[in-house]
């Protein structure tokens, strides 16, 4: 394999680490080993309101009971940290604003009850109703308002969500995975995730790409519970490579960034 090697496990500290994880750690590891390549160890810990204290170094104190020894991370260190998502803010906040900057991304204003009013009404009909390129310009956000009355809501200090702007008509999203081939999504089922909570921490979504990205992460194994995400990441990419391509940025996102995925199954 010409190519450097490098993949990451990235538990959340929400909790002691289970077996599954253990098995993605694992997966991970032996794969860098096999050949020579980077297992790093990265905390994702984003998702404040689930966040134990204790848990990271639960995890990190499993690792190396499992004899899984990361070769960058928290306490390994390396060239590309800080290795702790909640450590990387301004890093997040500077993508986030060039996908704005491009389009790809818009700031929504609703409030859960309002979201959830609309998600109640949907279902008395008998829909099903989601945030999305359909309902997005019925909904509080920078696409349906004016760009004086976002300034007012920004001014009054009102929270507000980053959302990420999914292509009007629906295209055709291909994922290449290594268990399962090519799967192909049409972009019409799927919503436009919340890329930045009301906090200003990132999602799962964001940090996840933008951190793949500048780690130079070159396989993502990963459990197939992430599988339904893998279309609004290779979307991701593609956004961030086009806001590049205008910006003439100085760290550029390329086709060649999307690493190879590897989803693996609930049973082995």
């Amino acid at each position: 394999m010409s190519a450097s090697v490098r993949v990451r496990f990235a538990p959340s500290p929400t909790g002691p680490l289970h077996m599954g994880g253990v098995r993605t750690a694992l997966f991970n590891y032996l794969y860098a080993k096999k050949h020579n390549g980077t297992f790093i160890l990265r905390v994702e810990d984003t998702d404040q309101a689930r966040f134990v204290e204790g848990a990271e170094a639960y995890i990190e104190e499993s690792l190396k009971w499992c004899g899984f020894e990361p070769d960058e991370g928290t306490k390994a260190g390396g060239n590309h940290g800080p290795y702790r998502q909640s450590e990387r803010s301004e890093l997040y906040l500077k993508e986030l604003n060039q996908l704005m900057a491009t389009g790809h991304a818009y700031k929504a204003f609703d409030t859960a009850e309002e979201i959830a009013a609309k998600r109640t009404e949907a279902e008395a009909n008998g829909d099903v109703w989601q945030y999305d390129a359909k309902t997005r310009l019925s909904m509080r956000n920078s696409l349906a308002l004016s760009a004086a009355e976002v300034a007012q809501l920004e001014s009054e200090g009102h929270p507000f969500t980053v959302r990420f702007k999914m292509p009007e008509s629906g295209r055709e999203v291909k994922v290449s995975d290594e268990i399962r081939g090519e799967i192909r999504v049409s972009s019409s089922v799927l919503d436009d995730k919340v890329l930045m909570k009301a906090d200003g921490l990132p999602t799962y979504h964001l940090a996840n790409v933008v951190d793949d990205h500048h780690m130079e992460i070159s396989h993502v194994i990963r459990g197939e519970e992430w599988l339904p995400s893998a279309p609004l990441h290779v979307l991701l990419y593609e956004a961030f490579e086009n806001g590049c391509l205008v910006l003439r940025c100085t760290f550029c996102f390329t086709k060649r960034s999307i690493g190879t995925r590897l989803h693996l199954p609930t049973c082995l």
